[in-house]
């Protein structure tokens, strides 16, 4: 699933491509808006809020969208192939004259006013690439939690919004900690969250997440050379794959 530093840069990009624009094609194909016309309306601006993103127009209107796992935006020229759209895999498209942004296999798609986007994200934690990331509140929220195993807080979404496996993995590697440690027993949350924090910061500015654990099994650590494993954190059906280092991240029990 995209993480929150993936929706950053789609958020900049429509921001480019549409802020301060006119439409001039509006295509929701979704059961819920497909009858919603955006056409002639000012994209005011395009902001991410974890794996969230929201459109916002000048008639008091959002445009949320979530990607789920398999979904994406692409920007074409307006006018090219691309920007045809006909693929049955799209599921929005936004148009002004020069450039159209088409949604492909997007989870979740909603027109509310903007006003009420607090229906749709306000259970959610912190933004994590918040210009002021609220910090006190993401760990209460942690504190809440007791016990669950600290990758599982990680990934849950209404303690600190934006961080998914990579992350998870990654910043646990970053401070050495056993991803199942009780969150209750991690000496310095705080610290671990920024952690995540200024990764998530530096992929949205490179373009590409730290690469020392994720998606990497079996193969050496870059620390101690031994084997990469990957366990599980959270129950099916949202299991997720969480990697590590057995040596780096010993089981402190």
């Amino acid at each position: 699933m995209p993480e929150g530093d993936i929706l950053r840069r789609t958020a900049d990009r429509f921001q480019l491509a549409l802020g301060g624009q006119q439409l001039v094609r509006s295509d929701l194909r979704w059961p819920t808006a497909a009858t919603v016309d955006l056409v002639g309306r000012t994209v005011l601006e395009t902001r991410s809020y974890g794996k969230h993103l929201l459109t916002r127009f000048d008639d008091g209107r959002t445009l949320h969208t979530h990607l789920r796992m398999e979904g994406y935006w692409r920007i074409a020229r307006t006018g090219s192939p691309e920007a045809a759209a006909r693929s049955p895999q799209v599921r929005a498209v936004l148009a002004t004259a020069d450039w159209t942004t088409v949604g492909y296999h997007l989870g979740m798609l909603d027109v509310v006013r903007t006003r009420d986007e607090h229906t749709l994200i306000g259970h959610l934690g912190p933004d994590m690439l918040a210009e002021a990331f609220d910090l006190d509140e993401a760990l209460r929220r942690w504190a809440a939690r007791g016990s669950t195993p600290a990758a599982e807080v990680l990934l849950d979404q209404t303690v600190a919004a934006g961080i998914g496996t990579i992350f998870a993995a990654e910043s646990l590697f970053a401070e050495r900690l056993w991803p199942w440690t009780p969150a209750d027993e991690v000496e310095e949350p705080g610290r671990l969250l920024s952690v995540a924090r200024r990764q998530l910061q530096r992929a949205v500015a490179d373009g590409r997440p730290p690469g020392h654990v994720h998606g990497r099994a079996r193969q050496p650590c870059h620390r101690c050379g031994r084997p990469i494993a990957v366990g599980q954190a959270r129950r099916p059906p949202m299991e997720r794959p969480i990697f590590y280092c057995p040596r780096c991240q010993a089981n402190p029990g």
